[in-house]
């Protein structure tokens, strides 16, 4: 036993002191948050750039004349007698970024509408000329009814209708959630354990490779044990990928804490949208609270929404799920990557082997993707029990809740056959790891697992 932690502690420390790993240890939690904050930043903070003079044209009509109005990014200039083909050669040198040509058989044809321009435009003005355009032929449509006061009774209606999530535990206790938060989750945990327990997996099978094509695993098995020095090095290399998300955890939290404290409080928005729900039915109850609602901006309104949905997941069941699958998993596939590794001389002929492998993997993070839309499909229960894809696929039902017996069970699946998998490897791996200059078959490897002794 002493030898093994001899050997864990070299595996260790050789990686943990690489810069590859203090940098991406250190980006990994930044770019994360990088992804889920800059977008909302970005849209708080867009100015759209330099004003885009768009000229419009109607062909032989003016019944959209003065519909699509003015934004802060771009302004509609109507032109008459203009014809397209003509403004075509000189829209730019007039100053105009586009000329936007409306066919009064839009009312029938959706795409009788074309934007002309030098440059692809942004998506914004593009929803913008369609919404646009959208309601004032709907309002054209509804006149053909003849209703009075049509365009009081369309400010009426109008209403936007947003469903809120509520979650009850078998305690009676009520949590907001977000459906958009658990699917982000499932991909995130589904994806981060695809990740892991392939490159450190991969890991395994390199550094077993390069001992035995310097030579050097015949000097460390002259005092160890084959099967020492490989449990020594999957479970060294297992320790590098706990610690490095460990280290993930806690910077995670840092910046979930540093971004609560500055832009949430900031801002004042957690009770401004607190105060919402009670000012909401009361037109005539208008607190200061709410006064100040209509200044915040929407996108950080809807931040702050997201932002209490996600402290309300699981996160203690998240995180000891994902050790205990990162772990059983990075054992059962790592032991495996060890096999092969001990079984070829170069990495060129693991080729034949892998394919094998990493099919389940890549099945579990398949079905994982699908899991976001519907948790609890037969494919996605069954993927969650199996141990060659349960550590990906039951991380991404996680979010969504999962019976603790079904938790239970595929963890038991799980320790039975990576234990399974490490015995069997162990087999190949004493025979493998000193065998050179022979090309190795399955075949081959299935004869090693029956040797006794």
């Amino acid at each position: 036993m002493n030898k093994i932690s001899v050997i864990i502690k070299r595996e260790y420390i050789t990686r943990v002191r690489k810069k590859s790993f203090i940098i991406m240890t250190i980006l990994a939690p930044i770019l994360m948050a990088a992804i889920v904050i800059l977008p909302t930043v970005i849209m708080m903070n867009e100015d759209g750039g330099d004003l885009k003079k768009i000229a419009v044209i109607e062909d032989n009509s003016d019944l959209f004349k003065g519909t699509i109005k003015n934004t802060k990014e771009a302004e509609f200039i109507y032109l008459e007698n203009v014809k397209v083909e003509e403004l075509k050669k000189s829209f730019a040198t007039a100053g105009y970024y586009g000329i936007l040509y409306i066919s009064p058989e839009i009312v029938n044809t959706p795409n009788a509408i074309q934007l002309i321009s030098k440059q692809q435009p942004p998506i914004g003005l593009l929803q913008h000329i369609e919404n646009s355009l959208k309601k004032e032929i709907e309002k054209q449509k509804l006149l053909t009814f003849k209703i009075s006061n049509l365009d009081e009774i369309m400010k009426t209606i109008e209403t936007n209708v947003s469903v809120q999530t509520i979650k009850i535990d078998d305690s009676g206790e009520v949590k907001e959630t977000s459906t958009g938060i658990a699917m982000a989750l499932a991909y995130i945990l589904g994806f981060l354990m695809y990740m892991l327990v392939f490159i450190f997996g991969s890991q395994v099978m390199r550094g077993v490779i390069e001992e035995k094509t310097s030579r050097v695993v015949e000097v460390i098995i002259s005092s160890v044990k084959p099967v020492q020095l490989m449990m020594g090095k999957i479970v060294g290399i297992a320790l590098v990928g706990l610690t490095q998300f460990l280290i993930w955890i806690f910077l995670t939290m840092s910046i979930v804490t540093v971004l609560k404290t500055t832009i949430l409080q900031k801002t004042g928005i957690t009770e401004i949208s607190q105060s919402i729900p009670q000012n909401v039915m009361g037109a005539d109850q208008k607190t200061d609270a709410a006064v100040q609602t209509a200044t915040v901006s929407p996108e950080l309104a809807e931040f702050s929404k997201l932002f209490d949905s996600a402290m309300n997941q699981p996160w203690g069941l998240i995180i000891l799920s994902f050790i205990f699958y990162f772990i059983t998993g990075y054992l059962l596939y790592a032991s495996v990557f060890a096999a092969i590794g001990s079984a070829v001389d170069n990495e060129t002929e693991t080729q034949q082997f892998m394919l094998p492998v990493t099919i389940p993997i890549i099945v579990g993070l398949m079905v994982a993707m699908g899991t976001m839309q519907n948790p609890e499909s037969s494919l996605s229960f069954w993927c969650s029990l199996i141990p060659l894809t349960s550590p990906i696929v039951m991380m991404a039902r996680i979010p969504f809740g999962v019976p603790y017996w079904e938790i239970a069970v595929s963890m038991a699946l799980m320790l039975v056959t990576f234990i399974g998998f490490v015995w069997m490897a162990a087999k190949i791996y004493r025979t493998g790891i000193l065998m050179y200059g022979k090309k190795t078959s399955w075949k081959e490897m299935w004869k090693w697992l029956r040797y006794s002794g």
